[in-house]
């Protein structure tokens, strides 16, 4: 049996009970996603943009999907406590993908501001929710989003109203906590109306030995003058496989920031689709994966440039061990009348065995004349007269290596526009290297209650 025919025969059985734990805009899709799964299926390894990843592999196990959801028996802050220093967030939870309700943080917000579940806020605010939740995310093209659609039933929102200004950082914590195979259909939406501010930490952790499949589908849509931060850190384990596809649309004179970090996983697949619709947009988008193991890291980047006078700088590092496997393509276009763009790609990329792969595709598709575009890639080892002044200075070799890996994300890190945040991250990422983080534990995890 194809991998696609398991999830077509579950929601033609159970398309009711899915619809009934849900909400009525969550549902209005369903039937237009079962149509384009249907037709799309999965991507396949002969399609260009999924050349090295197996997708049809990852979602052919059976796994179990929590239709009624039922309630998982566990107490997020009993299961994570850890302090960091100079990092206070609003704290919330996604259990598998069900928002956690029970426990919400004691912080205020400013008035208008929504933080919480997907389900809720469609029916309290239906008329936002109908105006945003589906329409930058297409599931006519993409058969993982078409599924995400088809099946998820709640997700997180963040919302905030015009010229409103949110200065504690937001937190989402999901939490993959299960006795059997489980998969897991997350949704994130997040609006920023003309010139608000946010930042928005996801962090992706497993607790248990079994095998877990998550897809992902985040909705960013940011108004003129807006300002947003989404940062993305990984720290699953190796029965973990995600599919994340993140969808970005900014309007004149936004700024958006999106930086992605995988400390540990098994298989990822990153999507990021950010247009700039409107003159003097700014976007970052920048990302970095450190793989050891039969670890992968698949990455695939689309960045349409359809105004003029606006600006990308996207980059991404991978440092890869053992068996591991990064797959990076970036694709930057620029639209006729996109006059004035500056966009910039860059990829680097470390292999510390002979056995790692790591394979990359940056292209420029280009229909204005008055531009200023570049792409790169380099992968390689690293330097061997760095490592040679080191070692000559007295600095075990294991030890220079390791610094110099340090070195070479920190530029990644730099990029992080939270003090307390980007001082853990440097802690962190020295621990991954020294082998001490082997996954997410109480000791290792960025938030705080």
């Amino acid at each position: 049996m194809k991998a696609e025919q398991q999830y077509m025969e579950l929601f033609a059985t159970y398309e009711n009970l899915v619809g009934q734990y849900s909400s009525d805009i969550l549902n209005r899709p369903r039937t237009q996603a079962f149509k384009a799964f249907e037709r799309l299926g999965f991507p396949s390894p002969k399609s260009e943009n999924y050349k090295y990843t197996d997708v049809a592999q990852a979602f052919a196990p059976d796994y179990g999907i929590n239709i009624r959801r039922i309630k998982i028996p566990v107490n997020p802050y009993d299961v994570f406590r850890c302090d960091v220093p100079h990092l206070s967030t609003a704290l919330y939870f996604v259990v598998n993908d069900s928002f956690v309700d029970s426990v919400q943080p004691k912080t205020s917000l400013p008035e208008g501001v929504y933080v919480g579940g997907l389900r809720n806020f469609t029916e309290r605010y239906p008329n936002i929710a109908e105006r945003y939740y589906g329409k930058a995310a297409s599931m006519d093209t993409d058969g993982i989003i078409a599924l995400n659609t088809m099946l998820a039933q709640d997700g997180f929102v963040l919302y905030v109203p015009e010229n409103v200004i949110v200065e504690r950082p937001i937190q989402l914590v999901h939490i993959f906590r299960s006795d059997i195979d489980t998969m897991a259909n997350r949704r994130i939406l997040v609006i920023l109306e003309p010139r608000s501010q946010a930042k928005l930490l996801v962090c992706d952790h497993s607790i248990d030995n079994v095998r877990f499949l998550s897809t992902e589908v985040i909705e960013v849509f940011a108004g003129s003058g807006a300002y947003f931060d989404y940062y993305d850190l990984e720290e699953s384990n190796e029965w973990t496989s995600r599919f994340t596809s993140l969808h970005v649309k900014q309007e004149a004179s936004s700024n958006v920031l999106v930086n992605g970090i995988t400390l540990n996983n098994g298989l990822t697949r990153n999507n990021y689709y950010i247009e700039l619709n409107g003159e003097y947009a700014e976007s970052t988008l920048c990302g970095m994966a450190i793989l050891d193991k039969e670890q992968k890291v698949d990455t695939y980047t689309h960045i349409t440039h359809a105004a003029p006078n606006c600006t990308s700088n996207e980059l991404f590092k991978n440092v890869l061990n053992d068996q591991a496997t990064g797959v990076f393509s970036g694709r930057i276009l620029v639209k006729q009348g996109a006059q004035k763009t500056v966009a910039y790609q860059t990829n680097r990329n470390l292999c510390a065995t002979r056995e790692a792969r790591m394979y990359s595709k940056p292209q420029l598709e280009i229909y204005a004349d008055d531009v200023k575009c570049s792409h790169g890639m380099t992968t390689g080892q690293l330097d061997e007269n760095a490592l040679f002044y080191l070692r000559s200075r007295g600095i075990p070799e294991e030890e220079a290596l390791t610094m110099l890996n340090i070195a070479f994300t920190a530029d990644i890190v730099n990029n992080v526009r939270l003090d307390g945040l980007k001082d853990r991250l440097h802690s962190l990422i020295e621990k991954r290297f020294r082998g001490e983080l082997a996954q997410c534990g109480e000791k290792s995890c960025i938030f705080v209650s």
